[in-house]
């Protein structure tokens, strides 16, 4: 995941799927809008479930040059060939992903609203930092990760920074200059038509 001024997608999935449709669905994204990486989220620890879902997604995503990463479960990032792990637990785990998955191997990590937190899974190996929610969200404690966060870790920091959680257009326009990745998924899963309500995010990217 390089750097761009810019900022780019990173497309998360839905955490429920059905596996005999979603795949169609995703392909169509995917050739319609540029994604810099893909993160396979299912809500399901059912591990037959995931590692289905994760060969099926890897070859929509490797067939387009995108990379594609799966939330937590580092184990089976190796075991089904894809390019890294998503870790949530304010990056904890940082550095035992990356000794496992080794030097090569996205290994990103969700830090909520807390800079230290982002500072710390940098220092043990991260390639991103991801925060959020930055618009209002019934998850987690209430907590929103504001514009001074990414205004400061762009600022501060060279390591990429993604926003993700309960975006709508006006947030992105608002935060495009001081983040790199836009960390997109139900806010178009939910939608009508997926591909229009992207295009209509990665319009309000460019401003």
């Amino acid at each position: 995941m390089a750097e761009a001024e810019q900022p780019q997608i990173y497309l998360i999935t839905p955490p429920e799927f059905e596996l005999s449709r979603f795949p169609q669905t995703l392909s169509q994204v995917l050739d319609t809008v540029e994604v810099a990486c893909l993160r396979l989220s299912l809500a399901s620890h059912d591990e037959d479930r995931v590692g289905r879902a994760a060969d099926a997604l890897r070859e929509v995503a490797h067939a387009r040059d995108v990379a594609i990463v799966i939330d937590t479960h580092f184990v089976l990032a190796e075991r089904h060939g894809l390019d890294g792990v998503h870790l949530r637990d304010n990056g904890r785990n940082t550095r035992l992903a990356r000794q496992e998955l080794g030097s090569d191997a996205i290994v990103g990590a969700f830090c909520g609203t807390s800079r230290h937190d982002g500072m710390n899974a940098g220092e043990a190996g991260a390639d991103y930092i991801s925060f959020g929610p930055v618009g209002a969200s019934s998850l987690g404690d209430g907590s929103i990760a504001e514009r001074e966060v990414f205004e400061w870790w762009s600022q501060m920091i060279e390591l990429p920074v993604v926003a993700e959680g309960a975006l709508d257009q006006a947030l992105i326009r608002d935060l495009a200059p001081v983040t790199d990745f836009f960390g997109i998924g139900e806010e178009i899963w939910n939608s009508e038509n997926p591909v229009e309500t992207l295009k209509a995010f990665e319009a309000a990217m460019a401003g």
